[in-house]
């Protein structure tokens, strides 16, 4: 069983006041089963006229996964689908072969706060058709002083509506109270864990909110020691075989399959095609970093 490795965010500033903590790939730990990516945004309260804005921009090879803690985001993609995702729900957008996706604040000037995560896909998956699913449903129940709900994959008798392509778990974490909560894991899996209010207790360790705990494999149980107003994202999942390749907003088994999809990103090919009417700005990607692609 692996000692538990803390791990510190790293911010970014993605304008108009809104901070992201960065803790999914670091240099401690790249992925943790197929979570490839972990965003914490917010609690953030937007100026009057100000909110969340991201363009038009493309994604392979992974899965978004957001989590929507407070206030209410607009997806659109090139699928044609516009969705409206609320607190305590979820939007899962299949990328595969390749799709392009806006996100905006449905209200300026209002409070935001969600995870956003991303799935890489298995290679025998990478081209897989993209699609998009909003679930407005999850599976939850009270443990202890906990409000525990199923994000992602399996727990006990329990499964996430979520369809995902490799053996995973995701966990919302939630207490009012001061407590303890013991939870049951799969040995085979390799865990992390990110409080994203309050603190949790491990052992004899404590992790603050945005403190990326990661616990490794060959743990059978987990006891997490909350305090009030805590909520923690537990992840987990069977490791890959092989680390994937992540550049800008691809993910891939090989530098090639990125480099030509930058290539038609750029290019305007039909494999990334329009939102909406196409009017929103499209991001640029930086120069690849590899030579000879």
């Amino acid at each position: 069983m692996t000692s538990l490795i803390r791990i510190e965010p790293r911010s970014a500033d993605l304008g108009d006041g809104m901070l992201v903590r960065r803790t999914l790939p670091s240099r401690q730990q790249r992925m943790v089963g197929a979570w490839c990516f972990l965003d914490h945004a917010g609690p953030v309260d937007f100026p009057a006229g100000k909110g969340m804005h991201v363009g038009a921009h493309p994604h392979i090879g992974l899965q978004t996964f957001t989590w929507l803690i407070e206030g209410e985001v607009l997806h659109r993609d090139s699928l044609g689908n516009e969705q409206i995702i609320r607190p305590g729900q979820v939007n899962l957008m299949t990328a595969g072969r390749g799709i392009v996706h806006t996100e905006d604040s449905l209200h300026d000037g209002r409070r935001l706060h969600a995870a956003q995560l991303w799935i890489a896909l298995p290679p025998e998956a990478e081209n897989h058709p993209p699609d998009f699913a909003h679930h407005p449903e999850l599976p939850q129940w009270q443990q202890g002083p906990a409000r525990l709900t199923l994000l992602a994959g399996t727990y006990e008798d329990r499964m996430a509506p979520t369809r995902v392509h490799s053996p995973l778990l995701g966990l919302d974490i939630e207490s009012d109270t001061s407590g303890t909560v013991n939870l049951a894991l799969d040995p085979t899996f390799e865990y992390g864990l990110l409080p994203l209010t309050g603190e949790v207790g491990i052992g004899n360790e404590r992790f603050l909110a945005d403190e990326f705990a990661y616990l490794g494999a060959g743990r059978s149980s987990l006891q997490l020691d909350l305090v009030d107003g805590s909520k923690v994202l537990l992840l987990g999942g069977q490791p890959f075989a092989q680390p994937v390749l992540m550049w800008w907003n691809f993910v891939g088994s090989t530098k090639a399959g990125i480099a030509e999809a930058q290539r038609h990103w750029e290019s305007g090919d039909v494999r990334f095609g329009p939102v909406g009417d196409g009017s929103a700005p499209r991001l640029s990607p930086p120069p690849l970093p590899w030579r000879d692609y």
